[in-house]
C-alpha cells in the first residue's frame, strides 16, 4: 500500500428526510472523487448508502440483520465509474440506522485490508441524525457505539460525522437527535472521531475534505527567550493556501494503441555562441548573467553560495509588545501552531506558564525565526498565546508572519473632525452609515457567523473542479453556468438585511455633478499661486489641493513639454504602487536637472512651478518626508547649483517645508510652514 494513500468509506443517509439536501450531497461527494482523481491517483473510495428500500451487503447474508443498508459501490481505485454512481443517488423510503451502516462500512475495510493492516482509512458519515436507532439484543446502545468505537480503534479507523441540520419531520422529536449526537460523541473515547454541524449546502460544500494531510513539523528545537532559558517545542503550520493543480502539458503525438504512453511533453534548451550560432554551449561552460547597467556581470554557483546569507535554524525572543500594537491586517501568508514538545513535562509546564502570563498581561510576543539550517529568508513574526479549554491538551501559541517595513505602506486619510461644519456628515447620515456598516457583519453579536472559514470552500477552485468534471465527460461543451451553492458564496446573502440599509444610505447623501470641466485641476495645480498663509486657515484643506482625473491616458515618465500634467497623470496611476514613488523621483530629478542646467536663473521660474506641484502632489499622497530631505538637497548643494536667486525667490513667494499641519507624518513644526526653506534649515 502506497506511504500516502487513504481509504475513505462514504456512508450516505438517503432517508425520507434527507431528501431535501442529496442534490447537494452529489455534489459534494463528486467533488471529493473528482479532486482525489487530480491529487490521489491511488486512493480508494467505497460507498455504503442506508434509508433504502432495497437491502445488499456482506453482513445482511452471514448474520442476518442489517436492513435498508445498500452498498452501492465496493471499496476501489477511484476512477470514473466512482463518480458516475455518486450522480443521482436513489431516493430511500425507510429510516436508516446509522449504526448499522457504520458496522457495514467497517466490515468492508477489515475484508479488504485484513486485521493486521493499519492504514489511511477513513469512514465519513452523512446524516441530519433525526432517525431513532433500534435498541440492540444485548446492553444498551451507548455499549454498542463502545464495541463499534473499540473495533475502529484496533484497526486505525477514524470517523468523521458531518450532521446536517435540516426542518424536523412531522413524527421526529428533538430528543432523538439529541441522543444521537450523544451517542456520536461517544465515538471520540475510543476512537479519533470528529462531527462537523453545517447548517446548509453552502457550508455542506467545506465540510468533507478531500485529503486529510498528516501533519509535519517544520521545525524541531530550543525556542529561546534568553541565552539561559530555553523551551523545546515542535511547530506545524495550522493552515495553508489551496491551490489549483499542477497543470501539464499534454501530448498527442503517442500512438493510440500505446496503452503504456504517458503522453508528457518533455521540452529541452540549447544555448548556443552569439558569435556562432551553429556551436552549442554545453552546461559546464555556462555562466549566469546579471545585467548591471550596460553591463552583464558573470557570477558562478561557488561565488553566489560564497556570499550567500546562512543563518543558524533558531526560534529568537525578540522582545514582547502589548497585543494592541499588532493590527489584523498585518499578518501575512500561513498561520503556524507551537506545541510544546510532546512526552517533556518541563517543557509542557514552561509553554502554560507563559502563555498564560501572556494572556493575562494581553501581551504578544516577536520572534525571529529560521526554520532550517542555512535558510536564506528569515521570519519575523508575532507568537500569540491559545489556552486550551480541555485537560488533555497543553496550552500553546500561535505564529503569525509579520511584514518588513518596506513591506506595509500606509494610508492615511484625512479625519471628517478637520473639514469645516458644513462637509461634516450630519446625524441622520452617520447613523446611516454606522447602520449600512453593521449589516455588512457576517458574526453579528448574538448570531452564528456566516460563510465560517473552515466550511467555505474556494468559489474559484470549485468552479474550476466543476468544469473539469463536465468537459472529462464531453469535451466540447460549453462552461457551465455558476452552480447555485457557489453563487450562494460570492453573492449577497438573502438573511442579511443591508439591501435596505443600502437604500436608506443613498438618500441621506445628495449627489451632485462636479461643473468644472475635466482638467481643471491639472490648470489650477500648474497655474495656482502657492500661498502658504491662506491655507493654513483649514487642517487639512491643502491633501484636497491636488484632484487627479484617473481617466486620463496613462504616462510614464516626466517629459519636458508638460512635466505637470505627466506628474499629476503619474500620480493619478493605480495599477501599481510604483507609479507614486517613481513620479515624486522623476519630478525631483527633473527639477534638479533644471537648477542644473540653468543658465542666469532662466530655468528658475519653470523650477518652481514644477516644485509648488512636487509639494501638492506630496501632500495628497502623505509623502512630506521625501519633499523635506529634496529641499535639505537642494540648500545643502545651493553652492554648487549657484541657488541664491532660486532661495530668495522661494523665500518671496512663501514656498517653505511641508509642516506636521499639512501632512501628520511630517517632522517639520508648525511655523515652517511660513518660514523661508533658509531659515527653516539654518534653524536646525
Amino acid at each position: 500500500m502506497a506511504r500516502n494513500k487513504e481509504v475513505v468509506v462514504l456512508i450516505i443517509d438517503v432517508g425520507p428526510t434527507m431528501h431535501g439536501v442529496l442534490p447537494e450531497v452529489e455534489k459534494v461527494c463528486t467533488m471529493l472523487v473528482l479532486k482525489k482523481l487530480i491529487y490521489g491517483k491511488t486512493d480508494e473510495v467505497g460507498i455504503v448508502l442506508f434509508g433504502t428500500e432495497e437491502t445488499k451487503n456482506d453482513l445482511q447474508k452471514e448474520v442476518g440483520g442489517y436492513l435498508h443498508v445498500l452498498v452501492l459501490q465496493d471499496i476501489k481505485v477511484v476512477d470514473s465509474d466512482v463518480m458516475d454512481s455518486l450522480h443521482e443517488l436513489q431516493r430511500g423510503t425507510h429510516n436508516g440506522d446509522f449504526l448499522d451502516a457504520i458496522v457495514v462500512g467497517m466490515d468492508m475495510l477489515i475484508k479488504k485490508f485484513g486485521p493486521a493492516h493499519k492504514g489511511k482509512h477513513r469512514l465519513c458519515l452523512i446524516t441530519n441524525a433525526q432517525h431513532e436507532i433500534k435498541e440492540p439484543d444485548e446492553g444498551t446502545k451507548a455499549d454498542q457505539v463502545d464495541t463499534i468505537g473499540q473495533l475502529m480503534k484496533t484497526h486505525g479507523v477514524r470517523l468523521e460525522c458531518i450532521l446536517i441540520k435540516s426542518k424536523l419531520a412531522g413524527s421526529v422529536q428533538q430528543k432523538i437527535i439529541d441522543e444521537n449526537i450523544y451517542l456520536l460523541n461517544q465515538f471520540s473515547r475510543n476512537t479519533i472521531s470528529k462531527i462537523i454541524h453545517v447548517d446548509g449546502p453552502r457550508s455542506l460544500l467545506g465540510a468533507l475534505k478531500t485529503r486529510n494531510i498528516s501533519p509535519v513539523t517544520v521545525y524541531r528545537g530550543d525556542l529561546e527567550l534568553s541565552s539561559s532559558m530555553k523551551i523545546k517545542v515542535w511547530v506545524y503550520k495550522k493552515t495553508s493556501e489551496e491551490k489549483f493543480p499542477t497543470l501539464k502539458k499534454y501530448s498527442d503525438k503517442a500512438p493510440v494503441t500505446d496503452r503504456f504512453a504517458t503522453h508528457e511533453l518533455k521540452i529541452d534548451y540549447e544555448y548556443k555562441s552569439a558569435e556562432d550560432s551553429d556551436k552549442v554551449i554545453p552546461p559546464e561552460q555556462r555562466i549566469r548573467g546579471y545585467r548591471y547597467g550596460p553591463q552583464v556581470v558573470p557570477i558562478s554557483s561557488a561565488e553566489w553560495e560564497a556570499v550567500k546569507f546562512k543563518p543558524d535554524k533558531s526560534l529568537k525572543l525578540l522582545g514582547f509588545t502589548d497585543i494592541s500594537n499588532i493590527f489584523r491586517h498585518y499578518y501575512m501568508k500561513d498561520v503556524y501552531v507551537f506545541i510544546p514538545e510532546p512526552g517533556n513535562a518541563k517543557a509542557i509546564l514552561a509553554v502554560s506558564s507563559l502563555a498564560r502570563s501572556m494572556k493575562e498581561m494581553n501581551k504578544a510576543a516577536i520572534l525571529r525565526c529560521v526554520w532550517r539550517q542555512g535558510q536564506g529568508s528569515v521570519v519575523v513574526g508575532v507568537l500569540t498565546p491559545n489556552i486550551s479549554s480541555e485537560d488533555n491538551i497543553p496550552d500553546s501559541f500561535y505564529l503569525n508572519v509579520l511584514p518588513f517595513a518596506e513591506d506595509v505602506r500606509e494610508y492615511r486619510f484625512p479625519s471628517f473632525s478637520d473639514l469645516p461644519t458644513s462637509r461634516q456628515p450630519n446625524e441622520l447620515q452617520q447613523e446611516a452609515s454606522d447602520n449600512l456598516v453593521k449589516a455588512l457583519d457576517l458574526a453579528p453579536p448574538g448570531e452564528e457567523e456566516a460563510l465560517k472559514p473552515d466550511f467555505t470552500p474556494n468559489p474559484v477552485l470549485q468552479r474550476f473542479f466543476h468544469t473539469l468534471d463536465l468537459r472529462s465527460k464531453y469535451s466540447d461543451a460549453e462552461l457551465p453556468p455558476l452552480d447555485a451553492s457557489v453563487k450562494m458564496i460570492m453573492g449577497a446573502d438573502p438573511d442579511l438585511l443591508y439591501p435596505q440599509y443600502l437604500d436608506y444610505f443613498q438618500c441621506q447623501f445628495e449627489l451632485k455633478n462636479n461643473p468644472k470641466k475635466r482638467g481643471n485641476s491639472k490648470r489650477a495645480l500648474k497655474e495656482e499661486p502657492f500661498n502658504s498663509n491662506e491655507n493654513a486657515g483649514v487642517e487639512g484643506e491643502a491633501t484636497d489641493v491636488l484632484r487627479i482625473d484617473s481617466s486620463a491616458a496613462k504616462v510614464e515618465k516626466i517629459g519636458d513639454l508638460h512635466p505637470i500634467d505627466d506628474f499629476v497623470e503619474m500620480m493619478a496611476r493605480r495599477d501599481s504602487s510604483k507609479w507614486v514613488e517613481k513620479a515624486i523621483k522623476d519630478m525631483q530629478d527633473y527639477i534638479y536637472n533644471l537648477l542644473e542646467n540653468s543658465y542666469r536663473g532662466d530655468n528658475h521660474l519653470k523650477a518652481i512651478e514644477c516644485l509648488i506641484a512636487l509639494r501638492k502632489g506630496c501632500i495628497m499622497e502623505q509623502e512630506p518626508k521625501k519633499f523635506n530631505e529634496f529641499m535639505h538637497l537642494l540648500y545643502e548643494n545651493r553652492k554648487i547649483l549657484e541657488l541664491n536667486d532660486f532661495l530668495n525667490l522661494l523665500s518671496l513667494k512663501g514656498i517653505g517645508l511641508i509642516s506636521k499641519t499639512e501632512a501628520p507624518d511630517s517632522e517639520v513644526d508648525v511655523e515652517a510652514k511660513i518660514s523661508p526653506v533658509k531659515s527653516e534649515i539654518n534653524s536646525q
